[in-house]
């Protein structure tokens, strides 16, 4: 097993790492207790099971792979590292921005070590936005410890391994309905897998947002929704304006006193104010409705 440290910054929040992580009490992929992740991902095709110590400092890395890690495994294993860990958005320049607004300043200044956690992949968050449309909270995990077990693999160690896209695609729409999936639901996991595995939809972090954003609304069943959650859970771009969010809006509301929520006008006008810290605008506000 190979052992790696990542230093962290002071003031990191090694809870919001963990209850991210940690929401599927049950998790297959996942294994988290009160100082330690085990994750299982698929990398360029080599199962990896990584465990993954968090102390005040640093955190410490186990990595035990089922094969030999190649060069672009690795570089994808150190993309994944920053993903988990949460250190992909340095917040630090919008806490400069934001921490005396009249508007945010309170609510920033109360957060002020928040981060924004993402998934270990752009496909693992993309498909786990498709999985979660319009269901709640409990049924979607749930369905996501389902699709693991199907599409996934084990890892010699016994721990889940995540998915790539082609072994989704391998997936009959059959597959999955037969295990509480929608048609519809079922249809656009296989149609994104599809399109991922046969070179037409990159999930590189090279295109500019307004770009990823148009290639992924073109793929029929994903909505604006499921794209903004993936700018930010899975891309991790450090300005996007969820100016569409629900969520957005009622934090919004609250913050500035009023009857109802602002519009989506209103609303992308209010965020354009964080620029180019959009994301860690609406990390925060979402924040305030917990």
């Amino acid at each position: 097993m190979q052992q790696i440290s990542i230093a962290l910054p002071d003031g990191y929040r090694s809870s919001d790492v963990l209850a991210f992580h940690g929401r599927d009490a049950e998790g297959v992929a996942e294994q988290v207790t009160a100082t330690r992740i085990r994750k299982g991902v698929v990398l360029d095709g080599v199962p990896v099971a990584l465990d993954i110590a968090l102390a005040p400092a640093a955190a410490r890395i186990g990595i035990e792979a089922d094969a030999e890690l190649t060069p672009r495994a690795r570089s994808l294993l150190d993309d994944a590292l920053l993903n988990i860990l949460g250190l992909r958005i340095d917040p630090a320049p919008f806490l400069k921005t934001a921490e005396n607004d009249p508007l945010m300043g309170g609510a920033v200044r109360r957060n002020a070590g928040l981060r924004i956690v993402q998934s270990a992949t752009i496909f693992e968050a993309l498909t786990w936005a498709i999985i979660g449309q319009q269901i709640n909270l409990t049924f979607a995990i749930a369905l996501r410890r389902t699709f693991i077990l199907q599409a996934g693999r084990q890892h010699s160690s016994g721990l889940w391994c995540y998915p790539e896209a082609d072994e989704v695609a391998r997936l009959s729409v059959e597959d999955l309905t037969t295990r509480k999936f929608s048609r519809s639901k079922a249809e656009t996991l296989l149609r994104l897998a599809q399109l991922v595995d046969a070179g037409s939809l990159s999930l590189e972090r090279t295109a500019d947002i307004e770009a990823t954003s148009a290639a992924l609304l073109a793929v029929k069943g994903i909505g604006p929704w499921t794209v903004n959650y993936a700018l930010l859970r899975g891309y991790g771009y450090p300005d996007c304006s969820l100016h569409g969010d629900v969520a957005i809006r009622a934090a919004l509301q609250r913050l500035l006193g009023e009857e109802a929520k602002p519009d989506m006008a209103r609303t992308e006008a209010l965020l354009a104010n964080y620029k180019p810290h959009r994301t860690m605008a609406a990390a925060h506000l979402w924040a305030t409705l917990t």
